[in-house]
């Protein structure tokens, strides 16, 4: 393990309507294969009450966003006061470091961007020297975390990230070794927060109903990802009830709006549109494997819906993709990583193809 600070990462993936300004073309011919989301798109459920939700918009939105948390509250099989929405689950990873002031934080690398970020905007002026303790990932174990090594550097700290699946490596832990890293946390009084926000991919893994014997157990989940409400802005926590109060003290109010609300609601209770786009990720992703193969393209194992690929020159890669208006993530931003990866996404049969053409093209496979 090592220990440093290094520059708070940029931006995530691309930014389509720029990128279509400079390539002055329309937004809809940018492929963002940069942005982690269901290609199925809005569920039609969702479409339906959106139309419906219009003649609301004149009315200050539920601060509590009820309705959802009813719907949450039943589906996860937890009690509604524990559970907290926000414009998007990244509104809540930001709240938690405001409310709870950590002076030690452990995240590991590479992991999503945002964790350090909130944790350093969160402390004040001269405290934030000391205040990241990195757990990096190695390159060779495929970037897999293992548990004892992650309990291990928990010590001495009062808060810790745990990205489950890994973003933006995909690889994941079983429900056993979350459990197990939560029960260390407790006994050190450290908060673990684990982000289960492409937990839909992999639901077995998910420790959600273990807030309520773990006072020490934060989890979040995203609803943009899975349910492709990237736009509308939606995640939520569910939170130890001794918490939820400082939680609602520190956060803004009204930052899920009605559409919002009645979208997430409609979106968690239709199990047809899990159930296909399950189906359709299954056989997208061994495609993409195949295709990736056939390129001879490094990659690491993933259980989302995305991959992290290992290519020479990425960064000239992801330059020369962008230039025909196909964006990846380049991961050199991420502490951990260097400049040989990029993330994609795995998106419809005729977008990967499209990728495929490119990258045999710029790879010169």
């Amino acid at each position: 393990m090592k220990e440093d600070r290094k520059n708070i990462p940029e931006a995530h993936g691309g930014n389509v309507y720029r990128v279509a300004e400079e390539l002055g073309v329309p937004v809809h011919e940018i492929v963002d294969f940069s942005a982690s989301i269901n290609p199925l798109g809005v569920p039609e459920s969702v479409r339906r009450v959106l139309h419906g939700s219009l003649s609301c918009l004149t009315d200050y939105p539920d601060p509590d966003a009820g309705e959802l948390v009813d719907v949450l509250s039943q589906c996860l099989g937890v009690i509604k006061e524990s559970i907290i929405c926000g414009n998007g689950s990244t509104e809540l990873i930001y709240l938690i470091p405001r409310a709870l002031k950590p002076r030690r934080v452990l995240v590991p690398a590479p992991t999503f961007s945002e964790y350090e970020r909130a944790c350093m905007v969160a402390s004040g002026p001269g405290e934030s020297r000391e205040l990241i303790r990195h757990l990096y990932l190695e390159e060779d174990d495929g970037y897999e975390i293992r548990p004892d090594e992650f309990i291990k550097a928990m010590d001495g700290c009062d808060m810790a990230f745990l990205c489950n699946p890994n973003n933006p490596t995909g690889r994941v832990l079983s429900r056993e070794a979350v459990r197990r890293i939560a029960g260390a946390a407790e006994a050190g009084r450290c908060y673990l927060v684990v982000d289960e926000a492409f937990v839909d991919f992999v639901p077995r893994v998910s420790v959600v109903d273990e807030v309520s014997r773990n006072p020490y157990l934060i989890v979040l989940r995203s609803m943009t990802k899975f349910h492709a409400l990237t736009g509308l802005r939606l995640g939520y926590g569910v939170f130890p009830l001794d918490l939820v109060g400082e939680m609602k003290k520190a956060k803004e109010p009204w930052t899920v709006n009605t559409p919002a609300m009645r979208a997430g609601a409609a979106a968690v209770k239709d199990a047809g549109y899990r159930e296909q786009s399950l189906s359709f990720m299954k056989g997208e992703k061994a495609f993409f494997e195949s295709e990736l193969g056939r390129l001879g393209i490094g990659f690491i194992p993933s259980v989302a819906n995305f991959y992290l690929l290992k290519i020479h020159k990425a960064n000239e890669i992801a330059a020369s993709l962008r230039k025909e208006g196909i964006l990846v993530r380049d991961c050199s931003s991420f502490p951990g990583l260097d400049g040989s990866y990029v993330r994609v996404a795995v998106k419809s049969r005729e977008d990967n193809i499209r990728l495929f053409e490119e990258l045999g093209r710029v790879c010169g496979a």
